[in-house]
């Protein structure tokens, strides 16, 4: 039926409940039990009322039901309605409550956000201090959702009327404080948009540093290791720690790649994140420090759509100490976040970057969300958000993914989920 179709214009525009309009507000509450809301509706459904909205929650066996409804009309209806309702719930040893009012539901405030909240354990406490911030700031919460319940409680709130960047700001001095992870994004159809999501490896996507692995067949690990933990603090040049580093391997025989590659060690997580992300239409990239000997790896191991990352020079069957092309250093993993997106056709905006160091600071601000996963501090100050326990699939959570929802594509296809 389209916009022209004379049954289309037939057809009266529907109309608002105005302010003003008597409106029920309907809630029953108690123990759970199938045929709960169906045998609410039909109590309703007898007196022909118009529906305008319903909200339902069930916590620990225990149900929460309301319907807004206009009232029937008619002499004696509205008291018929409200005797049927209490002696359907006394039926089903149920308690009911009917409350008159006018009008809707009242619209949300401008400045709509959704804060998402992670702990390991989430306490009393941080939520009393979250939530007070909030208050405090002017802000209201109109609707609150758990996303997880292991390995971290993950709950989503959706605010209104403050700013996002103000809300932001506040949230996470108060986060920080209460040992709590905390996002804060704009609410808006642009977060259900399909997105590219790219990630650092060393220490992100992987639970390793490479080049201490290629040093340690080396014989040189702690010298690179010095020059790496330093390089990771923002102390160093990273395009000079680089060929200090590669320097060290010099000579070595290019044949240890492959058992590099078998000592890389995923992230717990990170194989339910990719997949997820894919399901859901996402494109995945990486982008690293390391060396395309182990990237090209990963790439084919999880079937990633972008990678970018540096290139040992091999001569003779040996690592020269050299590395060759343009070196994946700060500026350049924000450039490539930049290629990517152009590649996928999603714009900045629509990008996800996750990181853990001072070298992945310009691709988490260039993102649209900067995720620091267990980062240094230098790096949580300066990221969107930041996620301190040891499960990379929980960045899922941040997007507004629920684990159940991971679970349930997981079962669908017999993939364990990590």
């Amino acid at each position: 039926m389209n916009a022209t179709d004379p049954a289309a214009e037939a057809l009266p525009a529907p109309q608002p409940p105005r302010t003003d309009e008597r409106t029920l507000l309907v809630k029953v509450f108690g123990k759970d039990r199938p045929g709960i809301t169906a045998g609410l509706f039909a109590a309703l459904g007898a007196f022909g009322v118009e529906v305008i909205d319903i909200e339902q929650m069930v916590t620990r066996g225990r149900i929460t039901l309301c319907a807004l409804v206009i009232p029937p009309p008619g002499p004696g209806a509205e008291g018929a309605l409200r005797v049927t309702v209490h002696r359907w719930a006394e039926e089903f040893k149920l308690q009911a409550e009917i409350i008159s009012g006018l009008g809707d539901n009242l619209p949300r405030r401008e400045g709509r956000s959704h804060v998402t909240v992670l702990g390991h354990p989430l306490t009393a406490a941080a939520v009393a201090a979250l939530t007070g911030r909030i208050s405090g700031a002017g802000g209201n919460i109109d609707r609150v959702f758990r996303l997880a319940k292991y390995p971290v409680t993950a709950v989503e709130l959706a605010v209104s009327g403050v700013a996002t960047e103000e809300l932001r700001a506040l949230l996470a001095t108060e986060a920080a404080a209460q040992r709590v992870d905390i996002a804060v994004v704009q609410a808006g159809l642009h977060r259900r948009a399909k997105r590219l999501v790219v990630m650092d490896v060393d220490s992100t996507l992987i639970q390793d540093e490479v080049i201490e692995l290629f040093a340690a067949h080396a014989g040189c690990e702690e010298k690179v290791a010095e020059v790496t933990a330093a390089a990771m603090r923002g102390e160093l040049d990273f395009a000079e720690s680089l060929r200090a580093r590669v320097a060290l391997l010099a000579g070595l025989d290019a044949s240890v790649t492959e058992k590099v590659r078998a000592e890389v060690r995923l992230t717990p997580g990170a194989r339910t994140l990719i997949r997820t992300l894919q399901r859901l239409g996402y494109q995945v990239a990486i982008v690293s420090g390391g060396f395309t000997q182990v990237t090209d790896h990963l790439v084919e191991l999880l079937g990633l759509d972008f990678a970018a990352a540096n290139t040992l020079e091999i001569e003779d069957g040996k690592f020269t100490g050299r590395v060759t092309g343009e070196i994946v250093d700060r500026a350049g993993k924000a450039r490539w976040l930049a290629r990517f997106a152009e590649q996928a056709k999603v714009p900045l905006e629509q990008t996800v970057a996750i990181g853990d160091g001072a070298n992945d600071l310009d691709m988490l601000n260039a993102a649209g969300l900067g995720v620091a996963f267990n980062a240094k501090p230098v790096v949580r100050e300066a990221a969107d958000t930041a996620v301190n326990v040891p499960f990379l699939d929980t960045v899922l959570y941040l997007l507004g993914i629920t684990r159940e929802e991971v679970e349930a594509a997981d079962a669908l296809d017999g993939t364990p989920t990590e």
